[in-house]
C-alpha cells in the first residue's frame, strides 16, 4: 500500500512563501503522476498543481506564476514551493498519486492520498 506524508504546512503573512513536500513510500510504479490538492473549508476541493513521471507540469490558473510543483525521482519525494502567498490560499493541503490519472479536476479520481497539511496565510 502506498503511503504519502506531507509536511511543511503552517502560518504564514500574505506575501509569504512555504514549501510542501510529500514523502512516498513503498512506490513501486514505474510511472505515475503525483499532485496537490488543497480543499479549504465549506470549499470544493480545488486541484492546484501535478507532475508526471515525464515532468511534464499542469497548474491551476489561480496559482499560476506563484506555485511550482516538483518532485525528486530518487527519493520519491513531491514539493510545492508556493511563493507571493495570498489569504485566498489557506487550505489544507493533499499529496496524491496514481498510476493513470492526472487531471486537477475536483472530482480527479487519483488512488492514494496522503492525510493532508494545514497552510494559513493571514492578511
Amino acid at each position: 500500500q502506498v503511503q504519502l506524508v506531507e509536511s511543511g504546512g503552517g502560518s504564514v503573512q500574505a506575501g509569504g512563501s512555504l514549501r510542501l513536500s510529500c514523502a512516498a513510500s513503498r512506490l513501486y510504479y514505474s510511472a505515475f503522476c503525483m499532485a496537490w490538492f488543497r480543499r479549504a473549508p465549506g470549499k470544493e476541493r480545488e486541484g492546484v498543481a501535478a507532475i508526471d513521471s515525464d515532468g511534464t507540469t499542469k497548474y491551476a490558473d489561480s496559482v499560476k506564476g506563484r506555485f511550482t510543483v516538483s518532485q525528486d525521482n530518487a527519493k520519491n519525494t513531491l514539493y510545492l514551493q508556493m511563493n507571493d502567498l495570498k489569504p485566498e490560499d489557506t487550505a489544507m493541503y493533499y499529496c496524491a498519486v496514481d498510476r493513470w490519472v492526472c487531471q486537477l479536476d475536483p472530482n480527479a479520481d487519483f488512488r492514494h492520498w496522503g492525510q493532508g497539511t494545514q497552510v494559513t496565510v493571514s492578511s
